[in-house]
């Protein structure tokens, strides 16, 4: 990568320990960004680390639970002070492709606390640094799953959703402040994502694998950072309540 388009400014990346969240802050660390990452993941955080340092470049990187306050506000104090110019909401899990008359209150209550109810509370703390700034840029990473309802279960499917929906209100509410907000849709990467992606209702599966097969291939983590940091910079300066597709041509 040869491009500075992050010289002097500062992104704040959630799920920054695996996947497309440590490409994010690779690329934009590689760009010049000054970088605060997060992920409840502390080995994952080490290694991301480490792939920073072989490269020459450095982050602040935060053991922390999106999911609890506390955290999200040490997250945001690790600015200290500055603005973002961008933050990019990537952490997120599955839920075990569960139907709702096989879901149960933890379950729903974890998968749209990480994909939806952290990111806002993440929105909710630098945005008006953000605006008193006059710009700012924020990546909601949704899914494929976000769009249609034929590839996860109820709860990753409704959090998704909603995740498009907090995307599109905060680019209304604040572009006329200098604020965007986007929303990347992935479909298959080739992430971490671990146990939560694990089948727990056979015959939900099933029926859900029918449009697996509309899927061409499985991303690179990098593939979707590219498409985060563009979004991020000015060259995307009239990109504002878009929800943009990454997944090789699956929902078309």
């Amino acid at each position: 990568m040869t491009h500075q388009r992050y010289t002097g400014r500062v992104a704040l990346v959630t799920g920054a320990g695996s996947g497309i969240g440590q490409a994010t802050v690779l690329r934009l660390a590689a760009e010049d960004a000054t970088v605060v990452g997060c992920d409840i993941d502390a080995a994952g955080l080490e290694a991301t680390g480490k792939l920073l340092a072989a490269d020459g470049h450095q982050a602040t990187l935060l053991t922390a639970d999106i999911t609890v306050q506390a955290d999200v506000d040490r997250v945001v104090a690790a600015l200290q002070g500055k603005p973002a110019d961008l933050l990019a909401n990537v952490a997120g899990i599955m839920d075990g492709f569960l139907p709702v008359t096989d879901l149960d209150d933890a379950v729903w209550e974890q998968v749209v606390a990480v994909n939806l109810t952290g990111p806002m509370r993440l929105c909710r703390a630098v945005i008006p640094a953000m605006r008193a700034a006059g710009s700012g840029a924020v990546v909601n990473v949704s899914s494929v799953g976000g769009l249609t309802g034929s590839v996860a279960g109820t709860a990753y499917t409704s959090a998704k959703h909603g995740l498009i929906g907090l995307t599109r209100s905060l680019a209304y509410l604040y572009g006329p402040d200098g604020i965007r907000a986007n929303a990347v849709c992935p479909g298959g990467v080739r992430t971490n994502i671990g146990r939560t992606a694990v089948p727990r209702s056979q015959w939900a599966y099933d029926r859900l694998e029918r449009s697996f097969a509309r899927a061409t291939r499985m991303a690179e983590p990098d593939e979707i950072a590219a498409l985060i940091a563009w979004l991020g910079s000015a060259e995307a300066s009239n990109v504002n309540g878009a929800v943009i597709t990454a997944d090789g041509g699956w929902m078309s």
